[in-house]
């Protein structure tokens, strides 16, 4: 299973590699060539200590020939191995730049239900790693598992066809002693790296996670519990890692000893040769130079391979991320929705997070174009599940919902949100500037209509006010503004963003009375000749709305006017009731 992952991970690299053939046919061309010029370095090496031994000739003389031969095949494997290493960084970091922007695009187009739940410091980690991984995998499997496999074959080939067999023998048994003893002992070490990313990643998301809730730990004291919850963590981060250092000890111990015997063995023999006379000086250097740049790169295989298991260890986490299954799809002949009227309708609409507990209960209602309806109901009676229905973050059990009588579940999700504008009960910014956080409304605007919508929102004499002006930076989630002040730059966004149907979650929820007239009476004016959606808290703010719907458990139990509601004397008349002892009191 895991060869299955890992061969899966390698497959899905193929493509970006394949972008850059032209580059990749080069980058092994001059692999070849290093590879030929390092073996022809003993070669070279053997005829000049030859030329040199006075055993083999009456008269010494300087292999110049030689000599420079060997300068110049050690002068070409370098050469080319930088060329080769300078020609593929760009295949590398291409790809991994294609890699991590897929993935980022893949987790904008996964469904709300799995944001829910995701651990943003645990999901930055893997994909952190997972990059560096694809990186090291590319630039190594590449270029020395496979050279050092080559150089293996062609060493043997001279050995074999230079030598007694002996010596070809003892070297490929080294060598394959080598690899199944490195395979068998990274295999076995491998649980110890996978826990050691599990708890990393662990660790970070307790660490992100407690640092964006500061104010809240703050409120309970609890810091010390949160140190305590993050040391645990790493405390069996430390045991893995313990764990994991000291195998790698032990492989690297058994890795020195096969070699050691190896050369040892082959350098008794190759001496027995030369005292014999059947070897000479340069034959004894030769087998040695092979062997040492055979076990050099070898030693480095065994450290390649681990850190691919590794790389392959930390892909897995983030290709599991790719394979997160979108849940709202756009359909093949889905077509771009185009808004002429705005009339929404829900139509026997059923809803359920999980089947056993269903939100929503045979909704219907329509909103004719340019109309305005309020939705109110207690907490946890669907409001908000309605405005995400429409929004097509889920689809739906039952039902259908929509808008200018056609299907949203047959439209281009893009086009079905690019029509709609929210502003949200609870605003959340972006850790930049209050102009960037206005013009993501509409980022092709320029400056003075950002100005304008400020203007529009009533926030535009605060913000001249503050030092940096409109490059005022709000902080993490928009921290260092008030509620009301990030409520007031999201009604400053969705204005920019000016569509054609328009959804306020309890929009002015966050403002003094002052700050609510004032604005409602923007937002009436911004909604004029709009199909409107408001889900409300304070029954004041939807006296004027069209129709008003009461929300309870999931069913609408009361729809129509703020004056035929209240001459009902049902649900809506007792809230409304309510809200009036409340304001009188306060």
């Amino acid at each position: 299973m895991k060869n299955h992952h890992d061969w899966k991970a390698i497959q899905s690299l193929l493509p970006y590699i394949w972008e850059f053939k032209g580059r990749v046919a080069i980058a092994l061309a001059l692999l070849t060539l290093a590879k030929f010029a390092n073996v022809g370095i003993p070669l070279a090496l053997k005829g000049a200590v030859d030329a040199l031994d006075p055993q083999q000739q009456d008269i010494i003389y300087l292999p110049i020939a030689m000599l420079l031969a060997y300068g110049l095949l050690r002068l070409a494997s370098s050469l080319f191995s930088e060329l080769r290493d300078a020609l593929f960084a760009k295949v590398i970091y291409h790809s991994v730049r294609r890699i991590a922007g897929k993935i980022f695009q893949h987790l904008h187009n996964l469904s709300l239900r799995f944001h829910l739940q995701r651990q943003t410091g645990g999901i930055s980690r893997d994909i952190e790693r997972g990059t560096r991984g694809i990186s090291f995998l590319l630039n190594f499997m590449i270029f020395n598992i496979l050279p050092t496999l080559v150089e293996i074959g062609l060493v043997t080939v001279i050995l074999l066809s230079q030598y007694d067999s002996i010596f070809a023998i003892i070297t490929t048994g080294t060598i394959l002693l080598y690899i199944v003893y490195t395979l068998i002992i990274t295999e076995w070490r491998m649980r110890f790296r996978r826990a050691m990313n599990d708890m990393d990643s662990k660790a970070n998301n307790q660490a992100i996670d407690s640092l964006l809730n500061y104010e809240t730990v703050k409120y309970f004291n609890n810091e010390h519990y949160e140190l305590q919850r993050y040391d645990d963590t790493l405390a069996t981060w430390e045991k893995s890692a313990v764990r994991n250092q000291t195998s790698l000890s032990l492989l690297n111990i058994g890795q020195g000893a096969i070699i050691a015997i190896g050369l040892t063995i082959l350098m008794l023999l190759a001496s027995q040769g030369v005292v014999d006379g059947e070897l000479s000086l340069g034959d004894l250097v030769l087998i040695n130079a092979f062997l040492l740049q055979l076990y050099l790169p070898l030693g480095f295989l065994g450290f390649v391979y681990r850190e691919i298991r590794h790389s392959l260890a930390d892909m897995e986490r983030m290709f599991n991320l790719l394979d997160q299954q979108q849940e709202t799809v756009d359909k093949n002949d889905a077509a771009p929705l185009i808004v002429k009227q705005g009339a929404i309708q829900f139509n026997h609409v059923d809803f359920y997070y999980d089947s056993n507990r269903t939100i929503l209960h045979d909704i219907n209602f329509t909103v004719e174009p340019g109309e305005k309806l309020a939705i109110v109901g207690a907490s946890g009676s669907g409001k908000s599940t309605l405005v995400r229905l429409l929004f097509r973050f889920y689809d739906l059990q039952a039902g259908k919902i929509t808008i200018d009588d056609v299907d949203i579940q047959h439209v281009q999700q893009y086009s079905l949100r690019q029509a709609i504008g929210v502003v949200p009960q609870d605003t959340v910014l972006f850790n930049d500037t209050i102009y960037h956080n206005i013009l993501y409304g509409n980022p092709q605007v320029d400056r003075q209509d950002v100005i304008n919508a400020a203007k529009k929102a009533h926030i535009h004499e605060f913000i001249e006010k503050l030092p940096d002006g409109y490059d005022t930076l709000v902080g993490e989630r928009g921290l260092k503004l008030s509620g009301g002040e990030k409520q007031r730059v999201a009604i400053a966004r969705t204005l920019l963003k000016n569509p054609q149907i328009l959804i306020f979650d309890e929009a002015t929820s966050a403002l003094d009375s002052h700050s609510e007239k004032a604005i409602n009476r923007e937002l009436q004016t911004l909604s004029a000749n709009k199909t409107t959606l408001v889900i409300a808290h304070r029954l004041s703010t939807i006296v004027d709305a069209d129709t008003i719907l009461v929300l309870d458990h999931g069913r609408i139990v009361e729809r129509g006017t703020h004056s035929q509601l209240l001459a009902r004397n049902e649900h809506y008349a007792a809230m409304w009731a309510l809200q009036q002892t409340e304001g009188h009191k306060n």
